[in-house]
This record gives C-alpha cells, sequence and structure tokens, in this order.
C-alpha cells in the first residue's frame, strides 16, 4: 500500500482570484512505514503574494524569484505521486489549488482527482475527536509528535508532521503495531527538522523611535487606568 503525504504553500487562499502554489512537500508512506523518499519544489507563482501569507510560511517572490514554474515540475510530480492514495489536511485547499494549476498547463492529466484518490486527515480528526481543535498544531499535542521547529509552515516539513500524525492517529490504540509506530515517530522526532536552508530568512523590523515612545506612552496610560497598575511597569520598577 503506497500512499503520499502532500501539503502546499500558497500566495493566497483563494485559487479563484489568480492565487498560485509556491511550495510543494510530499513524504511518501508505503505498507505504513515512512521509506525516506521526498518530493519538495519552491515555485514562481509570477505574481505577487499576499502579506497574511507571507506571514504564514515567509516566502517572498524575491525568493521564488528564480525557481521553476508548476509547467516545469509538473510531470515530475505526477510521476512521484504514481498512484497513491494521497493524505492531506484540509484536502479541499490544496486539491483545489493542484486542479487549477493543472488547469493551466497543457498536460493530459485534468484534474488531480482523475488520477488519486484522497484521505483528509483533517475530517478524521473531526471524526476521531469531535467538538475539538483538530489543525496540525493541535493534533501534534494530542499524539505527542515534535512541532518545535514549526515557527514557520512550510510545505515538507508539514508533510513530515502531517505523516507522523496520521500513522499514530490511525493506528490501532492497543495493538503492537501502534507501540512500534510510537518508537518510530520518536526516533525521528529525535532528528531536528529544520526548514531548508536554501529558503530566505524572514526580515526582521525594529520598532522605531516613534513607535518605542507611543508604547511607553501606552503602557503609561494602562498603569494609571488601572487599579492594578501596568503588569509591564511593574516588572521594570522591580528590577
Amino acid at each position: 500500500m503506497r500512499q503520499v503525504v502532500l501539503d502546499t504553500e500558497t500566495t493566497g487562499l483563494d485559487p479563484q482570484h489568480g492565487h498560485r502554489i509556491i511550495e510543494i512537500g510530499c513524504v511518501e508512506i508505503e505498507n505504513r512505514r515512512i521509506t525516506g523518499k521526498r518530493f519538495h519544489r519552491y515555485l514562481n507563482p509570477d505574481r505577487e503574494i499576499d502579506a497574511a501569507a507571507i506571514e504564514v510560511h515567509g516566502l517572498t517572490v524575491d525568493f521564488l524569484a528564480d525557481k521553476p514554474r508548476f509547467y516545469q515540475i509538473e510531470a515530475e510530480l505526477l510521476d512521484f505521486l504514481g498512484d497513491a492514495d494521497l493524505i492531506i489536511h484540509n484536502a479541499p485547499f490544496d486539491m483545489g489549488f493542484l486542479n487549477n494549476e493543472i488547469g493551466l498547463t497543457q498536460s493530459d492529466v485534468t484534474s488531480m482527482d482523475a488520477i488519486c484518490t484522497v484521505l483528509d486527515t483533517l475530517v478524521l480528526a473531526r471524526e476521531k475527536h469531535p467538538g475539538q481543535r483538530n489543525n496540525l498544531d493541535a493534533l501534534c499535542k494530542r499524539y505527542g509528535v515534535d512541532n518545535t521547529q514549526r515557527q514557520l509552515h512550510g510545505a515538507l516539513l508539514d508533510a513530515e508532521i502531517l505523516a507522523d500524525v496520521y500513522l499514530l492517529m490511525t493506528s490501532g490504540q492497543s495493538s503492537f503495531a501502534l507501540k512500534e509506530e510510537q518508537t518510530e515517530v520518536t526516533a525521528r522526532n529525535k532528528r531536528k527538522r529544520k526548514f531548508d536552508p536554501k529558503r530566505a530568512p524572514l526580515m526582521v523590523l525594529k520598532a522605531t523611535a516613534e513607535e518605542l515612545e507611543l508604547h511607553v506612552q501606552r503602557l503609561q496610560e494602562i498603569d494609571h487606568k488601572s487599579q492594578q497598575q501596568c503588569l509591564w511597569l511593574n516588572l521594570e520598577r522591580k528590577h
């Protein structure tokens, strides 16, 4: 049984508004074992990236300027996916973008749905844990998967984390297989996951003198109006 855990990063939220995929990450699972085979590409979207999206994944137009377009890596991606079942968290989002990208190329493939079956781990998590938070960070905490390196979203990093979460989430709770898979996940967690070293560092914007002055004024205002005074100013007074 071959499965591929897939994740994407994008320029925004809706492909119908012209947004594009800028990163694809895939991790192969075969017979419930992570094989080590991966597919990872950054893509040039030929458009601007929403500021809110950059805050999530940190990818900028400058970093992506020399990366290939989707049509240039499409055949390689489809070859890697083959006839595998896809595992995606919140599948409609990623599948919508993938189908949009395929629709913009001259490929014989009409859509991802035509060649792959999809398991949505968000739907699975909601069935197993109704009424609880089921985003990837919450699932990591619930199943003991280390995501301390996930300060930003990254397609390959998130696919690796989701692969571990999926294997634990779909194991029999009292089976030997669960203990075995937990051991494997623990071993992988000891190897720190890091973003691609080629990834551009985030820009650090320091507060201006005017902004710092406004901040101090705001703290003083809180200190004056609050009966318990301002916590931050109290800490400064103690030191």
